[in-house]
């Protein structure tokens, strides 16, 4: 039995459509809520008065090799209860339709987190944009995360550690599940007591991942007695380069006369590495005579404004009282040179 296809059929139930036109590539689609009230989130009290209207731009499924944009109307209504703080609230949208503030449809919404889940990020945004659904692959990650259940078992693996709140100035304690990888609290300071008295609370936990101060290993110590305490891969890491690069910055003169390298091919370095060594090599450069006479020979031109304006005001030439007198110029250029150059000299030493 054939039944007639009406326009409400290709959008999301609850909505009614008003009009639907073509924006090049994009077929847009305006539509209304089919309910005449409001439900008032805060209190629940029902309402009929309609405060204005607005207009939401949601993305839904694509219809015939096009991406669909539903131009959705919605309304502003008053909340008419007395001890009710929300006066005025935003239309709600059955669930499974439209979430608050969502850019994407229910059954959008679904199909993204299922393609997350298959295929992963970069993958799954390419054959995303071959099935017309315009969406990032920071989008479809977030998206899995967002649907992910939390753990419903205890803790057994954590990892504490400084958190700053303000750098420099107040500093807390941020404890994360290292099995979910997600973060459980944050302790309002990094006090040992403060950790110590979490711990307690919280026996399952086995492993204690932490950084090398003594803090935190005082807390876990007398707290969980049991725990086996490890040190964080980062703090590992951040140890071991810094002692190899002591290491090797003592012994940089040995390790240049046994390989025989006196000089240093800027072709081997790093970005940072290169943009260090330039800086060294600008600074050890030497002066040209050229800029320390043209330095020594000119004043500032705060100077030069105090002796012009010291001249008399009938004096055509009164700026020519800035010039230097030549017996200084030329004793100030060799000063300034032999300085430069016992400058140079015990940086050599």
């Amino acid at each position: 039995m054939q039944q007639a296809l009406h326009r409400s059929s290709l959008v999301p139930g609850w909505f009614v459509v008003e009009s639907a036109c073509y924006e090049g590539d994009k077929a847009v689609i305006t539509v209304r809520a089919s309910g005449s009230v409001g439900l008032c989130p805060s209190c629940g009290t029902v309402s009929r008065r309609i405060y204005s209207r607005y207009r939401r731009r949601v993305t839904d499924l694509p219809l015939s090799g096009r991406v669909v944009e539903l131009l959705v109307i919605a309304r502003r209504f008053r909340c008419d209860a007395v001890l009710c703080g929300r006066q005025i609230f935003t239309e709600r949208f059955a669930d499974g339709i439209l979430a608050p503030s969502a850019r994407r449809t229910a059954r959008l919404d679904s199909i993204v987190h299922h393609l997350g889940l298959a295929l992963g990020g970069r993958p799954a945004a390419g054959f995303a944009k071959r099935l017309m659904l315009p969406v990032s692959k920071d989008t479809l990650l977030r998206v899995v995360r967002r649907r992910s259940r939390s753990p419903a078992g205890s803790l057994k693996v954590i990892g504490i550690d400084d958190w700053a709140w303000r750098r420099n100035h107040r500093y807390a304690s941020i404890i994360c599940n290292l099995e979910r990888r997600r973060v459980v609290t944050l302790l309002p300071d990094r006090e040992p007591a403060t950790a110590q008295a979490w711990l307690a609370a919280h026996p399952t936990i086995s492993v204690v991942a932490r950084d090398r101060g003594g803090g935190y290993g005082e807390a876990a110590a007398k707290a969980l007695p049991h725990a086996v305490q490890v040190a964080d891969r980062w703090h590992l890491m951040e140890n071991a380069s810094r002692a190899l690069l002591d290491a090797v910055r003592k012994s940089m003169r040995q390790i240049r006369t046994v390989i025989g390298a006196t000089t240093i091919d800027p072709k081997l370095l790093t970005g940072a590495e290169r943009l260090q060594y330039e800086a060294i090599c600008a600074a050890r450069r030497p002066m040209r005579p050229s800029w320390l006479c043209r330095r020594a020979a000119y004043p500032s031109s705060r100077s030069c404004a105090k002796l012009a304006k010291a001249g008399t005001a009938g004096d055509p030439r009164r700026t020519q009282r800035c010039l230097p007198d030549p017996a200084k110029f030329v004793g100030s250029a060799f000063a300034m040179a032999r300085r430069s150059v016992g400058v140079r000299l015990s940086q050599r030493g």
